[in-house]
């Protein structure tokens, strides 16, 4: 399985803050916010990453992450010249992913949880052998604002709604999504909606017409948030550094990650460190390195 983060936008409902420079490259408390959800598909065993970007801001993440073998993966990078909806960046990997399966990934989004990777990993799992589509869900209080799923009692998917005036149900489909290699013909083939978009919600629909989508349910003890304004980015924050100070361990660390990962080796983890060792961050790395010695 392959992997796309999106991180293009124009960023308007962090305005001024993104007038300079794209969101995903803003701190979400220690770093920069692509950590978070480029942490995530590592963490899902996905070590094949397409980063898309605005023509502007690709060469900030290729000047960051080069090929991606610093940390044991293989970064390809593409340009997407005008937002024309989340279901465009499958066409846009077309050529990146191949034959294989993905994991697509919006750039502002963020997961925590102790059975994360079970989780994650699980629906890698479940795409490479059944195939079809698996979308996460989370409880919000405000379903008016989300993509919601309606779901059975055994939690199966009944239907899909984008931001709808009378939600069905209260679970928000997060921007987190697990597709076969058919979702790129499934998403040539949808329409624009009415704001000129191809949307990804379209391409589930799709899955759950052929009874091919699944939607796991994020409950208690996760956390999905979205830090695509500036309320939901400080919160964002704050969790973050509570969570970091009263555990001890880093969130979104791409670098332990991949050092537990076995992506990298200690060596390279010591040498990932030293540019880093005026931060805490650096110091952070150096300790992981050192806690079997």
């Amino acid at each position: 399985m392959k992997g796309i983060i999106l991180a293009g936008g124009s960023g308007t409902r962090l305005y001024p803050a993104t007038m300079g420079i794209c969101k995903q490259l803003l701190p979400v408390y220690d770093k920069p916010m692509i950590y978070y959800p480029l942490s995530t598909l590592m963490l899902a065993g996905i070590r094949e990453i397409l980063i898309i970007s605005t023509p502007l801001d690709i060469s900030r993440f290729k000047r960051i992450f080069a090929d991606g073998s610093a940390l044991g993966l293989k970064f390809s990078y593409e340009v997407q010249n005008e937002p024309r909806g989340l279901a465009q960046a499958l066409i846009i990997g077309e050529k990146f992913i191949g034959k294989d399966s993905v994991c697509m990934i919006l750039g502002d989004n963020i997961f925590f949880g102790h059975d994360l990777p079970v989780f994650l990993q699980s629906a890698n799992k479940e795409i490479e052998r059944n195939k079809g589509s698996v979308i996460f869900s989370y409880y919000v209080q405000n379903p008016e604002g989300y993509g919601i799923v309606e779901l059975d009692e055994k939690e199966r998917v009944l239907s899909l709604q984008e931001k709808p005036k009378k939600p069905r149900s209260n679970y928000a489909v997060t921007g987190l999504y697990f597709y076969d290699n058919s979702c790129i013909e499934i998403a040539k083939k949808i329409k624009p909606s009415e704001r000129g978009e191809l949307e990804i919600t379209d391409v589930n629909i799709e899955y759950l017409k052929k009874k091919k989508l699944k939607a796991k349910l994020l409950g208690r003890g996760f956390a999905w948030l979205d830090a695509g304004n500036c309320d939901s980015m400080l919160e964002a924050s704050n969790f973050i550094n509570i969570i970091e100070k009263r555990q001890g361990y880093k969130i979104g660390c791409i670098e332990e990650i991949a050092y537990r990962m076995s992506y990298i080796d200690k060596k390279q983890l010591l040498f990932l460190s030293k540019s880093l060792m005026k931060s805490g961050y650096g110091k952070y790395l150096l300790k992981i390195a050192k806690e079997k010695e």
